[in-house]
């Protein structure tokens, strides 16, 4: 590897599996220091010691939890240079499906929680050591552009996460802090979420293959390697935006 974020700080949510299993190992392999945090204890903590990272156990729409996590990395650190806000669910109900509990308990992990930990990082990143500094990296969906019948509440959520890191980029911008906020919209990818759906649809895997004109999944090495970026010095000039790592699915005509 590199070294792109030598020297450089990480507090990464959802970091027990997937695509935040993906990025803990990559930015630890970059030189980074990291404190993954998952509501899987368990996973979590085998995934943080193979990659060499330290781990947390934290439900992301607690507003304690997430004051106890910045207390822990400031005192582990000295610093905060990203924050990844990865942590999400599904739950597939349509809008006329959908429970009150299950609409609540989803926006509160997939986009309250994501608010939270904007919040709260830019408070330790106004005080970095050499003046305010950071990079928040929130990670959005295709379904925020383009809305899945299935599970309205997801949609709701990622759509909400798209104008939310808008808010807080141009908010810090304006405010004269160095820190940037942007967001990565992955497409279908490699997911502990994609592999229980195999085990029900059998064809789920070429399913959503066929959703990209490359005519595969994405594997969460490349969305690490899109994190790996945003949050590099090399992005410096890059905020409030929806770096797309879904293979063209977006790019497509419908009708091609």
């Amino acid at each position: 590897m590199t070294g792109r974020l030598e020297g450089k700080t990480a507090i990464i949510t959802g970091g027990a599996s997937g695509i935040g299993a993906a990025m803990v190992k990559r930015f630890i392999e970059e030189g980074a220091q990291v404190l993954s945090t998952d509501i899987q204890q368990e996973l979590g903590e085998k995934v943080a010691a193979e990659a060499g990272a330290l781990f947390l156990k934290q439900d992301v729409s607690d507003e304690t939890g997430w004051k106890k996590v910045m207390a822990r990395a400031k005192s582990q650190f000295g610093r905060l240079d990203v924050l990844i806000n990865n942590a999400g669910i599904v739950i597939g109900k349509n809008i006329e499906d959908v429970d009150l509990t299950s609409w609540q308990h989803l926006l509160g992990i997939n986009l309250t929680g994501v608010m939270l930990g904007c919040q709260n990082a830019i408070k330790i990143m106004k005080e970095n050591p050499g003046g305010s500094s950071g990079s928040i990296i929130n990670i959005a969906s295709t379904s925020a552009f383009t809305a899945l019948p299935s599970d309205v509440t997801y949609t709701t959520s990622k759509s909400g996460v798209r104008l939310l890191t808008r808010s807080v980029a141009v908010h810090c911008a304006h405010a004269g802090y160095n820190i940037r906020c942007n967001n990565i919209v992955p497409g279908a990818t490699q997911t502990a979420i994609i592999d229980a759906a195999a085990e029900i649809v059998p064809n789920m895997v070429e399913m959503a293959a066929a959703m990209s004109p490359m005519n595969r999944i994405g594997q969460g090495s490349e969305m690490a390697g899109a994190a790996v970026y945003l949050a590099s010095d090399d992005a410096g000039f890059v905020t409030g935006i929806d770096l797309l790592v879904d293979g063209g699915m977006l790019a497509v005509h419908p009708g091609y």
